[in-house]
């Protein structure tokens, strides 16, 4: 009965905006306003056609994608865009299709065949493996969890691996995950560093030592750019900062034709775009070197994805020069940047939604 209303309650809706829309449609705008149909309407793809078209067409196009995405969770079940809108949050759910693990696998292994030092591997969940107990089962027929138990299954015996799963899951309750995107907070990563820096042979520093900034509580992740749904409250992004630990001498980036550029652990400036979470290490290159006052003469080589970038900052009380490579922001191989051989360990630092044989094509070594 609920549903019945659901699917009447938004066609009323919708009609309702075909002709008062009309009044907003762009002049001269020779596009065509999506075929409205019954079967259309209540099957849900009306919802997301006509979100496309205002987006393109009207007048102030963010309020009508706002209220299309509104019509479309009414219809098809609290699904916009392939995302689950849930009570709390944005969840992403179009997660069924995944490369298999073997591919991805197989150039790690090749990697820690061929390199000096120790390696080290994380796959990180995104909040669709943490919070996914909510989404309609239908929609992952292999599950985060199921992902990163047989990938590590399929990594070599010399490779340490990290469960991250369970330990974010543990932690669910907590602001690990930013509402409106996928990605993890900053205290999430700090969670992780805790475990992640044992392993890596030294103690973490306590979360007491750290001085918390609250630089925005304005962020409107990547969950919420693709359903532009208003009721759920923007996200807030953190700083963390270590006055009485170790400093950084020198940050620089490295772009694909090779040229450095002085960049920072925090970009404050990225507050002001459309990708506030460049806030964590600045705009991306294929690779940023990080020099500390740590006399320890310890190198880290982090391979990582976008998760990666807020954790950097925790790894720089423990190491005199951190190696940060992001694989699918390269365009030629990690030997044509650095020689990896002379980092001792290795770490990876990976999003499962973001492991793929493709990317990671650009750690093998010859």
């Amino acid at each position: 009965m609920n549903n019945i209303t659901s699917k009447l309650t938004a066609l009323a809706v919708s009609v309702f905006i075909i002709f008062f829309g009309a009044a907003s449609f762009a002049p001269n705008d020779k596009a065509v306003i999506p075929e409205f149909t019954w079967d259309n309407t209540t099957g849900g793809s009306w919802g997301r056609e006509f979100s496309t078209f205002a987006a393109q067409h009207f007048a102030f196009s963010d309020t009508w994608r706002s209220v299309g995405s509104r019509i479309d969770s009414k219809i098809s079940g609290d699904i916009v865009n392939g995302v689950y809108i849930a009570d709390d949050r944005l969840i992403a759910a179009d997660i069924s299709e995944r490369e298999d693990a073997e591919d991805s696998s197989a150039v790690i292994n090749s990697f820690a065949e061929s390199y000096d030092g120790t390696v080290y591997f994380v796959a990180v969940p995104t909040s669709a493996g943490v919070y996914g107990d909510v989404l309609p089962a239908h929609l992952s027929r292999v599950t985060e969890k199921q992902k990163t138990e047989h990938l590590y299954e399929q990594l070599s015996s010399d490779i340490r691996r990290v469960d991250a799963y369970n330990l974010m899951k543990m932690l669910s309750d907590d602001r690990i995950y930013l509402r409106s995107d996928s990605k993890w907070t900053m205290y999430g990563a700090y969670c992780l560093y805790r475990t992640v820096v044992q392993k890596l042979g030294s103690q973490p520093v306590s979360y007491d030592k750290y001085t918390i900034r609250h630089v925005t509580d304005e962020y409107c992740g990547d969950l919420y750019r693709r359903t532009l749904y208003m009721k759920n409250e923007p996200d807030m992004l953190d700083i963390y900062e270590y006055a009485d630990g170790a400093q950084v001498t020198e940050c620089v980036s490295i772009g694909n034709d090779g040229s450095e550029h002085e960049c920072s652990l925090y970009d404050v400036s990225a507050l002001g775009s459309d990708d506030m979470y460049r806030l964590y290490l600045g705009e991306r290159e294929p690779l940023v070197r990080v020099h500390t006052d740590v006399n320890n003469q310890r190198r880290l080589l982090l391979i990582g994805s976008e998760c990666a970038a807020c954790f950097v900052p925790f790894l720089t009380q423990h190491y005199s020069e951190i190696t940060v490579f992001f694989p699918e922001y390269a365009d030629r191989p990690l030997e044509e940047f650095t020689d990896p051989n002379e980092c001792e360990q290795t770490l990876f630092l990976l999003g499962i939604d973001s492991i793929n044989s493709e990317k990671l094509s650009m750690i093998e070594m010859r």
